[in-house]
């Protein structure tokens, strides 16, 4: 079985060297591709068991808190809510008590997992898939611009469903949805946006 893994990365490292001489500029996006989905998925992974475990930590004193921005009245799938770009309603159950999984806590939890998922996301990205030589603090500015942006507009997304899916579904499967619509707007707009601040072995001034 070695023989035949050693055989498959041999044959493996000849077709790629073969490809990569051809086509250079295919075969880096096809590197940086590769690189980038294994590293987004990784984080995304991350930002899941934070979604998931961190608003516990924080306790249901903080999950009944609201904090929601802008609350615009929404009627929808027979439900009364409130759309918000910032903060989700608070989460109760059939008796009205208040559960785990809205309110400030599951905004603070998504937005420490978020956070912390682009600081390691950020040296592996810019280190190993597009092995930048730009300025690092030029670059850490326009990742948090980036960061900020992209978050409010995936809360958008989100505070137009996650209402529906907080009386549907248990934490666990609403957390894996947020992540799942989070990760994936995420993952599109951040390669482009790599792209950009990462230039290839040039210094940024």
């Amino acid at each position: 079985m070695r023989d035949g893994a050693s055989a498959l990365a041999r044959w493996w490292t000849r077709h790629w060297s073969a490809f990569r001489e051809a086509h250079p500029t295919a075969a880096r996006w096809l590197s940086q591709l590769f690189y980038f989905y294994v590293f987004s998925l990784s984080v995304t992974i991350f930002q899941y068991l934070v979604f998931t475990f961190l608003p516990y930590l924080l306790g249901t004193e903080l999950a009944g808190v609201e904090f929601m921005w802008p609350r615009i009245p929404i009627h929808f799938a027979g439900l009364d809510y409130t759309w918000n770009i910032l903060g989700y309603e608070v989460a109760r159950d059939a008796a009205g008590e208040v559960i785990i999984g809205g309110g400030l806590g599951y905004f603070i939890s998504y937005e420490v997992g978020s956070f912390l998922a682009q600081c390691i996301n950020f040296p592996l990205q810019r280190n190993i898939t597009f092995r930048s030589k730009g300025n690092v603090a030029y670059q850490a500015m326009w990742y948090l611009i980036a960061w900020v942006l992209i978050s409010l507009a995936c809360n958008a997304i989100n505070g137009l469903w996650l209402p529906i899916a907080q009386v549907s579904f248990p934490p666990a499967v609403y957390n894996l949805l947020v992540t799942f619509v989070t990760g994936g707007v995420s993952m599109v707009i951040y390669f482009f946006v790599f792209k950009l601040i990462f230039p290839e072995g040039k210094p940024e001034r």
